[in-house]
């Protein structure tokens, strides 16, 4: 059994920036634990996303709050990645946050991405990638501290994207972007993990660590980080457009 101090930052994480939709409670940078289970959940169908992200805040604060620990902030992706995955957890972290007075975080999605990669042993440089169609990615560079070392972008992916690093060394690749990269990158230096969705179970220490800093966001103006404006479609469901 997991004893958490009383000291422990209790946390409600919310992401829903990709096809992936997770919640998780985290206390001192891992997920909380009840009565043997873990207060976290997954949910991969995007279309779904607004329906079971309601379901699994709810749950998770109840449970929380039954087995006595105080909910001390709210936690969420802010991006890059799909527009209205975005605004959909923002939107409850905010309602959350408010309802319940207490501080609202915004972490960044590609160092999420990059947690997870650590705790599967990623080595080098570490290269979160968020399928942004055809062959773009949204992308950022970490190192294994998980600090930043190139911000977020949109790059084109092509057989010499990322020549200047992979020269330099190991660099590791993942999330759904990669998987269409893997086929045209041959460097010796390049290394790929699959599996990694940006998931609620890895922003705990990252959360813990913006609240140490007081880096809180403003529930009323904070917006997510898009990186590229939003392009709207023509519907192709008959009698719509």
């Amino acid at each position: 059994m997991v004893i958490y101090s009383i000291y422990s930052m209790i946390i409600l994480n919310i992401e829903t920036s990709t096809d992936a939709c997770s919640a998780a409670i985290t206390a001192g940078g891992k997920v909380l634990e009840t009565g043997g289970e873990a207060l976290a959940y997954l949910h991969s169908k995007k279309s779904e996303h607004a329906r079971e992200l309601a379901l699994m805040a709810d749950s998770l604060v109840q449970r929380t709050q039954a087995a006595g620990y105080a909910i001390d902030a709210v936690a969420v992706s802010a991006g890059p990645g799909s527009y209205t995955g975005l605004r959909i957890g923002a939107s409850a972290a905010k309602g959350i946050a408010y309802g319940m007075n207490i501080p609202l975080l915004a972490i960044p999605t590609l160092q999420i991405m990059a947690a997870s990669a650590v705790n599967q042993g990623a080595e080098g440089l570490l290269c979160p990638m968020i399928d942004a169609r055809r062959m773009e990615v949204y992308n950022a560079l970490y190192d294994t501290q998980l600090a930043e070392c190139v911000p977020a972008q949109a790059t084109i992916l092509t057989e010499g994207s990322f020549s200047e690093q992979l020269q330099q060394g190991i660099v590791t690749f993942f999330g759904n972007g990669a998987d269409k990269f893997q086929p045209i990158l041959t460097h010796p230096n390049a290394r790929f993990i699959s599996g990694i969705v940006p998931d609620a179970a890895f922003m705990g220490t990252l959360a813990e660590t913006a609240y140490a800093h007081k880096a809180f966001a403003d529930i009323a103006y904070w917006t997510p980080f898009y990186l590229k404006d939003f392009e709207a479609k023509v519907s192709t469901i008959k009698g719509l457009k």
